[in-house]
């Protein structure tokens, strides 16, 4: 717990997350934003700005050492970088203590709604495929939203009767969690995922679009002002929002 404004640093923040994750805590007037870093930068800075917590929109392949060094420093981490393993969680979760960590594969709160609705139809119509469409250049597919979705449906599915077996036809996507997830990647796209479940005779699709970045900030901002409070490693944005 912190007992003044958080202070807030952001690491990749000439980034197009990073940079409206900056402007969103600048408008915000509980939070202040004390540090804005990118990939030539010295995480020290952090620290030398007194920043309470930390959120990362940086890249795959070094959001586990930011997130590691973050909480080895005391600075609770806010992290919407995806590409973390289970097995990198866990050893992220061992450090936790002095410091807080909330990991969430998507901010945007209609997401997290979709995942939760998703998760729950399953239980009842558990025939499904997953479809996320993002903008050209991200760099990993299936997204993090897209593997979280097939991670609840699991969840879901466990209390379902009829559950398909493993899908033997081709050209079916990546199957996670048995489920077929198929990604698009365009320019002019932001962020957008459906998930189809099929029944007998009826379908029934759970779809989410963010149409800007702005869509985002009141997922992290929220993130941002329970890290301090939320013991450990959180995993999911829906256990703010759900959670008592």
């Amino acid at each position: 717990m912190v007992d003044h404004m958080l202070r807030v640093a952001v690491l990749g923040a000439l980034g197009r997350m990073g940079a409206t994750v900056c402007d969103a805590v600048r408008e915000d007037p509980e939070v202040e934003l004390v540090a804005a870093l990118d990939a030539d930068d010295s995480r020290e800075a952090i620290i030398d700005a007194g920043a309470d917590v930390c959120v990362d929109f940086t890249h795959p392949d070094s959001v586990r050492t930011n997130t590691a060094w973050l909480l080895k420093a005391g600075v609770h981490a806010v992290v919407g970088t995806t590409g973390l393993t289970d097995d990198d969680l866990d050893q992220l979760r061992a450090l936790t203590g002095p410091a807080n960590a909330v990991v969430a594969p998507n901010f945007a709160i209609g997401a997290v709604l979709m995942m939760e609705l998703s998760r729950q139809v399953a239980a009842h119509m558990p025939h499904v495929e997953i479809i996320e469409s993002h903008h050209d250049r991200k760099v990993d597919a299936p997204s993090g939203t897209a593997l979280r979705t097939a991670k609840l449906i699991a969840e879901g599915r466990q209390q379902a009767i009829d559950v398909p077996g493993p899908d033997g036809h081709p050209a079916r996507g990546q199957v996670t969690e048995d489920i077929p997830v198929h990604s698009v990647r365009l320019p002019g796209l932001v962020a957008h995922q459906e998930v189809v479940f099929g029944g007998l005779g009826q379908t029934l699709t759970i779809r989410h679009d963010s149409i800007d970045r702005t869509s985002f900030m009141p997922g992290v901002l929220l993130a941002v002002k329970e890290v301090p409070r939320r013991p450990g490693l959180t995993v999911g944005l829906e256990h703010l929002l759900f959670d008592s």
